[in-house]
């Protein structure tokens, strides 16, 4: 018997993974038998053969940033001449293209920028809002938000409520890379701690507001930074459920790889298969969360299409515009037509959802096919 088999029966009955049994699982080596343990706790959840995806845009508004992280090839500092701030109109034009091809989400996110009063967000939100209210704004990362409390002097609590009455719907979870500051402090020293990024999803939680969860691996972090990663999520997510907010918490996980091109680390690209290990282990270990996003931004669509297999139900987003992980070199860019053959080719049947993870359409397979006429011609 496999090392790894009594932990993966613990889950199959339902059990809790500890932190010795995650790490176990991470180094273990038989990937497809994680995968399949992935497999049956995500049908579990989502019995029907859906994979779900939504049409967003990812709008990087600034990219100016004094954090300075050594895995970032998208920041300029303060002073650049490559620095930038999108105008309004810009950002308003882009919404507008987003929302003309059946788009319902906007991932804003840039530098951390600390020329950039609060105020500027606040008008910032509220003119897309006055424009476009039927926008779901998943925007602004803990980091963003942290800089927002700094130079503004007021409580993080008071920040996010006014940042939700002027339209911020929803948080992602952009910023996580790696819930441990042995690694933090190597990569990103004035990113802040790893509790930092916690204590804005956990308020946002208590506000209402539901977010996201992310986990970069692939920074030369131990396996047992990758089982605490999980775990400090899970428990987040179990005093949200406790406390009974109007969040949902969490609504989705989302593991990628670190992109060394063109940024100040040298590292080796973590292979597609320790990238599907920790998609498994994250949803065996996560039991309390019901959504795992694929990322084909960074694995391309190939592997998008086995995370399907190994705890994925969800193709994440169309992502129409992305310059984060595009400046460090990995551009799978996915349409709407090709993102339903994908999904399809995986043996799953596609449908939009919104960013609640309610569907908008299901796509029957003649729909599909038609779609895909459309956008060869």
């Amino acid at each position: 018997m496999s090392n790894i088999d009594p932990i993966l029966d613990k889950a199959l009955q339902g059990g809790r993974i500890g932190l010795e049994e995650c790490i176990t699982l991470f180094e273990s080596d038989e990937i497809e038998k994680m995968g399949h343990v992935a497999n049956q706790l995500m049908m579990r959840k989502h019995p029907e053969p859906i994979t779900t995806f939504v049409v967003g845009r990812n709008i990087n508004y600034t990219n100016i940033c004094d954090v300075y992280c050594r895995f970032c090839a998208f920041y300029r500092a303060p002073g650049s001449k490559e620095g930038y701030v999108l105008s309004d109109e810009t950002i308003l034009k882009k919404i507008q293209e987003t929302i003309d091809v059946g788009g319902t989400e906007i991932l804003m996110q840039g530098g951390v920028n600390p020329d950039l009063p609060f105020s500027y967000y606040l008008d910032l939100l509220r003119k897309i809002k006055s424009h476009y209210p039927e926008i779901t704004m998943h925007s602004f990362s803990p980091a963003e938000i942290q800089k927002m409390v700094t130079l503004s002097g007021l409580p993080l609590e008071q920040v996010l409520r006014e940042l939700n009455a002027a339209g911020l719907d929803s948080l992602p979870g952009g910023g996580g890379e790696i819930l441990d500051d042995r690694t933090r402090r190597k990569i990103s020293r004035l990113k802040g701690s790893w509790t930092d990024w916690m204590d804005v999803m956990r308020t946002g939680h208590k506000i209402g507001m539901n977010a996201t969860a992310t986990m970069v691996i692939g920074f030369g972090e131990e396996m047992e930074e990758r089982a605490l990663h999980l775990l400090r999520v899970r428990e987040a997510q179990d005093e949200c459920i406790a406390n009974g907010y109007d969040s949902k918490g969490f609504l989705a996980f989302i593991p990628w790889t670190f992109q060394p091109e063109n940024t100040n680390m040298k590292r080796e690209k973590a292979t597609p298969e320790e990238y599907l290990k920790t998609l498994a282990i994250s949803r065996i270990t996560l039991d309390n969360i019901d959504n795992f996003q694929s990322s084909w931004v960074t694995m391309g669509p190939e592997i998008g299409k086995l995370t399907l297999s190994y705890g994925c139900n969800d193709f994440g987003s169309t992502m129409i515009e992305e310059n984060v992980v595009s400046a460090a070199g990995t551009t799978h860019k996915v349409n709407i037509g090709s993102t339903l053959r994908i999904i399809r080719e995986a043996g799953k049947i596609p449908a939009q959802r919104n960013t609640k993870y309610d569907i908008l359409k299901v796509y029957e397979e003649s729909e599909q096919a038609q779609n895909d006429f459309i956008m060869q011609n």
